[in-house]
């Protein structure tokens, strides 16, 4: 187990000591486990580590899960790459809400609301409605299903079918300050989880390294950024503080997909909800002005 200390020491490393860590991370891995990928999903975080990975082994495909979530730029400049392999999920987003929920909040959070709203013993019970804030409580009497399924039905499991087809394993652009889950990962695991043999080489490095990175190696990102999106991923995604003004925002700049998850994926209730219970939305987002 790391510590929460050295983490915080990596985190404020010049960049150059970092890209000599993160090489390192990604010849240990591959030295073990010989054939690798990189999960390439289009944002800038898996683009700097697809180009690292590529200094040292210029061969590495890339793979992208083509969830049907993507905005339309990011499927595009995603196949204006190299070797990049593509695999879909088994099921789409609009069969996975209607079976398991909607993500809201957080994966985290999703997940304990999940098991509190189909039931769990007593003191499990009790001792999970303490792990989420009192403010998302009036989720348990929400009147959608929620669930933080999604990821796996839509990413993991296409994912590990390929891994199993395929016998190669992934280095994943994932950073430890994105979340809480993703930071108690690196403290547990490091780098280089062996225990699931995949790779994190990215885990201590902040956003401004990458765009920093970016920046020094001359490396075209997707369009969107410069558009003002701030996240890239899964267009109908309501995780995070930025979540509802983020979906406001689509409705300009994408009109005819917001229309779809009006009409066909039934996501205006779940927003009205939301906003109707004080849902806190982070004031310092660039999207909050679309509300």
């Amino acid at each position: 187990m790391l510590s929460i200390t050295s983490l915080r020491q990596k985190q404020i490393l010049p960049l150059t000591e970092k890209i000599i860590l993160s090489k390192h991370r990604i010849k240990e891995f591959k030295d073990k486990l010989n054939n690798i990928f990189v999960s390439f999903s289009g944002g800038v975080d898996s683009l700097v580590l697809l180009h690292l990975t590529r200094t040292i082994y210029p061969d590495t495909p890339a793979v992208f899960s083509d969830t049907g979530l993507e905005f339309p730029e990011v499927r595009e400049f995603v196949h204006s790459h190299t070797n990049v392999i593509t695999i879909r999920p088994k099921m789409s987003f609009k069969q996975v809400i209607e079976q398991d929920g909607y993500p809201v909040i957080s994966k985290e959070i999703s997940q304990i609301i999940s098991e509190l709203r189909h039931g769990t013993p007593g003191k499990t019970r009790d001792k999970r409605r303490t792990q989420i804030p009192q403010s998302c409580h009036y989720l348990l009497a929400a009147p959608f299903k929620i669930s933080h399924l999604c990821c796996k039905h839509l990413k993991k499991d296409p994912f590990k079918i390929y891994i199993k087809q395929t016998n190669s394993f992934p280095l994943i652009g994932t950073r430890a300050d994105e979340s809480r889950l993703r930071e108690t990962a690196y403290l547990k695991h490091g780098c280089n989880n062996f225990n699931k043999n995949q790779s994190t080489p990215l885990s201590f490095w902040t956003n401004k390294d990458i765009w920093e990175y970016i920046k020094l190696n001359n490396i075209p990102y997707c369009k969107l950024y410069d558009q003002g999106w701030e996240r890239t991923g899964c267009m109908f995604c309501l995780f995070g503080q930025d979540a509802i003004p983020r979906f406001e925002r689509l409705k300009q700049t994408h009109p005819q997909l917001y229309t779809y998850c009006i009409n066909q994926l039934k996501m205006q209730p779940v927003i009205d909800f939301m906003k109707s219970k004080g849902f806190i939305i982070n004031p310092k987002s660039k999207y909050a002005e679309y509300l």
